[in-house]
């Protein structure tokens, strides 16, 4: 049965047929060769995996992330970066790291990051004398930050599929996010000195503190978000929606750049997103019913510990492994798959449940720049207007940074669990 199932669903893969119909697809086509199972459980099982109190913040992060987007929150906080570090060389590119980890902490989405800082900043860069394929490229890797600074969606998915506290992979996820964060800045100011690009912009006090003012609410978002959780005033679930309910009052009758007729496409589209990755867990949930069924996992994981009981080599095949899957298949499928496989192997080793949900978080991520389905790619380089081998070229030296920040990241593990050891 387990042959069965994934030869359907190699098949269906190669034909192109979409991940979430190609995972229900296989599902049936093995019930069917088993012969006595009833194809209602099909059914079941997919209601039973969205049947989770903490998915609800699913649709509500990616709700709040296209509010944020709309609402003329992004341009505000870029204009505060701008007004710290625009005067130094690569100061844009800088600009566009910290209005990337700035969004991270608000939206959740490593595309809707991506999009929300390069839509504005990338025909800026070009306009002052960027290249246009770094400036596409260094967005597209900045975005990848949106899935590591809490809240993050993949987050939220690896929680309940491995069932671990969503708080401490928030708690987690600061480390990582900040380490990425300043190699992606560092590798900017080099390439931008070296190449002679920004610089020379001059910004006093008074201007700091008028763009301050003006981003202060975007800035004190994540900070209510985050403190609510963290405080124990409401969990991460709840702090969607709180975030929803934020990001509405601002968008609509503060800075009011969100107007009455616009709520019906920002509905709409975060309705789209939210329908494709449920759909991906309903189907994934069913396809994991038969992985279960057939001790599939178990026999992976008594595999790999067969080939060596070194927790560094097997973290090593993980990660390699991870990056394959990256470059075809989407983060929710990645996450949902391969967490059942994944985590005995890693429970085996001793390897904390939190660590081993930060490195897939962050392995999904690098995904994000990989084609043929790099997500952060075709985002960055619509909004350039670049050819997708041209920002593909554009980005390896990025897929190198962020490959060196996941080896630190994987066997350093205070990077992601320092904070959260504080916090007990």
């Amino acid at each position: 049965m387990g042959t069965v199932l994934f030869l359907t669903l190699l098949v269906l893969l190669i034909i192109n047929v979409p991940i979430a119909v190609a995972l229900g697809l296989s599902v049936v086509v093995a019930f069917m060769v088993e012969g006595n199972i009833p194809l209602l459980v099909v059914i079941q099982k997919m209601f039973n995996g969205t049947d989770s109190f903490p998915l609800m913040a699913v649709p509500f992060f990616l709700l709040a992330g296209k509010l944020m987007e709309t609402g003329g929150i992004s341009a505000r906080l870029i204009k505060f970066a701008n007004t710290l570090v625009g005067t130094l060389p690569g100061g844009l590119a800088i600009v566009a790291v910290m209005g990337c980890t700035f969004f991270a902490a608000i939206s959740g989405s490593s595309a809707a990051t991506t999009a929300a800082v390069g839509g504005i900043l990338i025909p800026h860069m070009v306009k002052k004398g960027y290249d246009v394929r770094f400036s596409a490229a260094l967005h597209a890797a900045g975005g990848t930050i949106g899935v590591m600074i809490p809240p993050s969606v993949p987050m939220v998915l690896y929680g309940v599929a491995a069932s671990t506290s969503i708080n401490d992979l928030f708690i987690a996820g600061i480390g990582p996010g900040i380490l990425v964060a300043l190699s992606l800045i560092a590798y900017s100011f080099w390439i931008s000195k070296k190449n002679g690009w920004g610089g020379g912009e001059k910004h006093t006090l008074s201007d700091v503190w008028k763009a301050f003012k003006e981003a202060i609410l975007a800035i004190l978002m994540p900070v209510i978000i985050l403190g609510g959780i963290y405080g124990g005033i409401f969990t991460s679930t709840e702090a969607a929606v709180v975030a929803v309910v934020y990001g509405l009052v601002v968008g609509l009758f503060v800075y009011r750049e969100i107007k009455w007729r616009d709520l019906g496409e920002i509905f709409s589209s975060s309705a789209t997103m939210t329908a494709v990755i449920m759909l991906i867990i309903a189907t994934a949930n069913a396809f994991g019913f038969i992985m279960t069924r057939e001790n599939i996992p178990q026999e992976i994981a008594q595999f790999m510990l067969g080939i060596t009981d070194s927790a560094f080599i097997t973290l090593l095949i993980i990660n390699v492994l991870l990056l394959i899957l990256g470059t075809f298949m989407e983060t929710a499928v990645t996450i949902i798959l391969m967490t059942p496989i994944l985590l005995p192997i890693t429970n085996a080793l001793g390897i904390d449940p939190v660590l081993f949900g930060v490195i897939m978080v962050v392995n999904s991520a690098i995904g994000m720049l990989t084609p043929p389905v790099g997500l952060n790619l075709l985002v960055a380089g619509n909004i350039a207007k670049l050819s997708n081998s041209a920002i593909e070229r554009a980005a390896i030296p990025f897929l190198i940074l962020l490959c060196v920040d996941l080896m630190l990241i994987t066997y350093i593990p205070e990077i992601s669990l320092w904070l959260v050891n504080l916090s007990k």
